[in-house]
């Protein structure tokens, strides 16, 4: 029997903008990674998000990101190791106050678009972000990219790792995504995105965008809840592993 962890990046609404489908999408996955306020999010909107999670009986992390609502975001910055830190830092201990209120321990941290991709390839970046969960808390997760240098800083530093791959994205021959401003960079055809991740888990490869066959693990599989089919999506995702022989279970329990 396979065992994988079903994430789902959620609290991205704002004010009065209103993102994803956060109390359909939480019952169906296994761990919830909740804006912090910086990419998205705002305090109310965290509440609420932790307060789902936690009726749902969902495992809750940290998804901290650039200091960029107006870019969601995904757009690379140029910052330093230590402004890294501080930024992941500041985020996780706003996210733990709201956990702490509802009775909840973080689980783990999974940094957001460009912090996300970049940290995959900038082995600096990627320590500032892991010397922040170290300081923070050694018993958290860290959830990154699968072969990335998250990855790699996080196990160099003795924290816990988890591996993690996307349904929906295309991969470059290194492991890397394919930037979203590429042809061929989303997986919309769901049979293939669902096939392709039971390869990933089950033959640890995936097809590059090159042709190229990759090696690549999965621990935790990464479903958007901001598109329209989200829901459909988790919903036929969630079918297919029970028919594949895929159990699902939160990372704490494959860490």
């Amino acid at each position: 029997m396979y065992r994988v962890d079903l994430n789902s990046d959620l609290g991205e609404s704002f004010g009065r903008y209103t993102l994803g489908m956060d109390e359909r999408v939480i019952p169906l996955i296994t761990s919830a990674n909740i804006a912090c306020g910086y990419h998205a999010s705002d305090p109310v909107v965290m509440a609420k998000t932790v307060s789902l999670a936690k009726e749902a009986g969902i495992r809750v992390g940290a998804h901290p990101g650039f200091p960029d609502l107006m870019g969601f975001g995904r757009r690379n910055m140029a910052v330093t190791s230590q402004e890294a830190r501080a930024y992941v830092l500041y985020q996780l201990g706003a996210l733990e106050g709201f956990c702490r209120s509802a009775g909840l321990k973080l689980q783990h941290v999974k940094p957001h678009g460009a912090l996300y991709n970049m940290a995959a390839k900038d082995y600096e970046l990627a320590r500032g972000i892991c010397q922040a969960i170290a300081e923070f808390d050694k018993e958290l997760i860290v959830l990154a990219l699968s072969g990335g240098q998250l990855a790699h800083a996080a196990q160099e530093m003795g924290l816990r790792t988890a591996l993690e791959v996307f349904a929906d994205r295309a991969y470059e021959e290194d492991g890397t995504l394919v930037g979203r401003g590429k042809p061929g960079a989303m997986i919309t055809d769901e049979e293939e995105a669902i096939a392709r991740v039971i390869r990933m888990i089950k033959d640890q490869t995936v097809r590059a965008i090159t042709g190229k066959d990759i090696a690549i693990r999965a621990d935790s599989i990464c479903v958007h809840g901001d598109g329209e089919k989200a829901l459909a999506f988790v919903e036929r995702i969630r079918q297919a592993f029970g028919e594949a022989g895929i159990s699902l279970c939160p990372l704490e329990k494959l860490c």
